[in-house]
């Protein structure tokens, strides 16, 4: 198996990415891997080159470039290139800290969308208080959406968590100002009454507060909606723990506590942290293209990583085509 790795992408690249990479090859035996960017600044960060393959890239696309005008016009960017070895079928799948945009118009038009989905969605896995996670989707890949496309995140998330988790009969949930079946806008509303009649284990509406209880293994939304929600999870979580920080440094007494405590808190901390359970995968193209975190240290790459390798290893992409074919060929 072979990943194609953005090596210039995110916050702390290259030196961040390469690591996270050589981490990942000392965890499995069974990946290769190739880090697309330049060459000169790539090498005095490789200490074993074992199944490391570098395919030089001169440009990067920034964080402040225009998406579709950047994947365009940067055609020797390690983004472009690195959705190509994938599209050429040279890798497997790909990865990428870099600017989300690019990464889904890289994705959508280099890798290209499996026939009969209507729009990708972009899934990460977030954590619940049970350590399990849960997968929310559409977290901003489709700002607005339909019903049927919702319909169809729930199908490709619960492939996903049924195939990857593993989950048996995963519970999918529709994000929603309430629980009671008539709430929310006619966007909801119509979805409810969708996923009711689907063949999916649909548990109902679910609310904001309620997901890091566990309440669904697969919460569908719309991208607006989504990317709300993840960025509230994300920014109480950091919140806390400074508020946490704060307080346990703020005197000899807690300085003590504190230390005390350290092991405890780390677990916690290990616990909520979004980056142990991977990257945000783009759902709907025709292999797996994963958005790590443009902050992304050594461990959040690997981990993005491990997630890649699942989803080979697992065929999801192949099976959401197979779900597809079948429903197409039901309503014909």
């Amino acid at each position: 198996m072979r990943i194609a790795v953005d090596a210039m992408g995110g916050d702390h690249a290259p030196k961040a990415i390469i690591d996270g990479v050589q981490k990942s090859l000392t965890a499995f035996s069974d990946i290769e891997i190739t880090l697309v960017g330049d060459e000169n600044k790539i090498k005095p960060y490789i200490t074993n080159n074992d199944r490391i393959t570098i395919l030089d890239a001169k440009e990067v696309i920034e964080p402040t470039d225009e998406p579709v005008r950047a994947v365009r016009r940067k055609k020797d960017s390690s983004m472009v290139k690195m959705a190509q070895e994938v599209s050429e079928g040279r890798a497997d799948a790909c990865i990428s800290a870099g600017n989300t945009g690019a990464l889904m118009t890289a994705g959508l038009f280099i890798v290209g969308r499996i026939d009969g989905i209507d729009r990708p969605a972009l899934a990460p896995t977030l954590p619940t208080l049970d350590g399990s996670g849960f997968l929310l989707l559409d977290v901003g890949a489709n700002v607005d959406a339909k019903p049927e496309h919702l319909v169809q995140y729930a199908m490709m998330g619960s492939i996903y968590a049924e195939r990857v988790f593993p989950k048996s009969n995963p519970r999918v949930g529709l994000l929603n100002v309430g629980t009671e079946d008539k709430k929310g806008n006619d966007l909801t509303k119509k979805t409810f009454e969708l996923l009711k009649a689907s063949d999916l284990n649909f548990v109902g509406n679910v609310e904001s507060r309620d997901l890091l209880e566990g309440v669904a293994d697969v919460v569908v939304t719309d991208g607006f909606t989504g990317n709300i929600a993840l960025k509230t999870i994300e920014g109480t979580a950091l919140s806390v723990f400074k508020m946490l920080k704060e307080t346990l440094t703020s005197s000899f007494t807690a300085k003590i506590a504190a230390g005390m405590m350290k092991p405890k808190l780390m677990q916690m901390k290990a616990k909520m942290d979004y980056s142990e359970y991977g990257g945000a995968a783009l759902f709907g193209l025709k292999a797996p293209v994963i958005k790590a975190h443009g902050s992304s240290d050594e461990n959040a790459i690997f981990h993005a990583i491990r997630q890649a390798r699942d989803i080979v290893e697992k065929d999801v992409s192949a099976i959401i085509h197979q779900e597809v074919q079948k429903e197409t060929t039901n309503e014909s």
